[in-house]
């Protein structure tokens, strides 16, 4: 009974000791127009059904400053147009999220980095997933890409895609 307390108890400590990192960079496109404005970004981890699994990133207009009748505007009102987001999360999480929502960003290349020793990836269970980032841009495009990860890694895996319109480089990096 003891050594197999004592073996149990071992392997709960190995395998808190194995950490998962995800690093995932997404690139907003630079886009010369007269009438410009910071896209609406969400960063997430589905699962094979498409459910999330995890919000990394949301970031979209804290306040749009006073509207008709002088009341403050809320730019949260405009994520529903990050339209595969806000179905499957967003229309029933309560914003701001902790840790993961932001305001909008420039132009250029943003790094995100995760640990599955907290949150919003601990606890996220084994299996395949995608990371998904999705764009919308007032009076402009919409751009969603998809793309495979197997968490946790076994080995580090790095991957690229490229968008057409709205986003530039995405890569992921994904280190046992």
């Amino acid at each position: 009974m003891r050594t197999t307390c004592f073996l149990a108890f071992t392997g709960l400590i190995a395998g808190s000791a194995v950490a998962a990192d995800l690093t995932v960079s997404v690139e907003l496109a630079t886009i010369d127009v007269a009438e410009y404005h910071r896209p609406y970004v969400a960063v997430w981890i589905e699962g094979e059904d498409q459910a999330v699994a995890a919000n990394l990133a949301v970031w979209y207009q804290q306040n749009t400053g006073k509207g008709e009748g002088g009341k403050v505007e809320q730019g949260s009102k405009w994520l529903a147009d990050l339209r595969q987001w806000w179905r499957r999360s967003g229309r029933s999480v309560t914003l701001p999220i902790d840790t993961v929502s932001g305001a909008t960003r420039p132009a250029g290349v943003h790094r995100l980095e995760f640990s599955d020793a907290k949150p919003p990836l601990a606890g996220v269970a084994a299996g395949n997933y995608k990371v998904v980032v999705e764009v919308a841009r007032e009076v402009g495009g919409h751009e969603l890409l998809r793309m495979p990860l197997q968490w946790p890694p076994n080995k580090p895996v790095h991957a690229e895609a490229r968008g057409e319109h709205e986003l530039g480089l995405i890569t992921l990096d994904l280190n046992p």
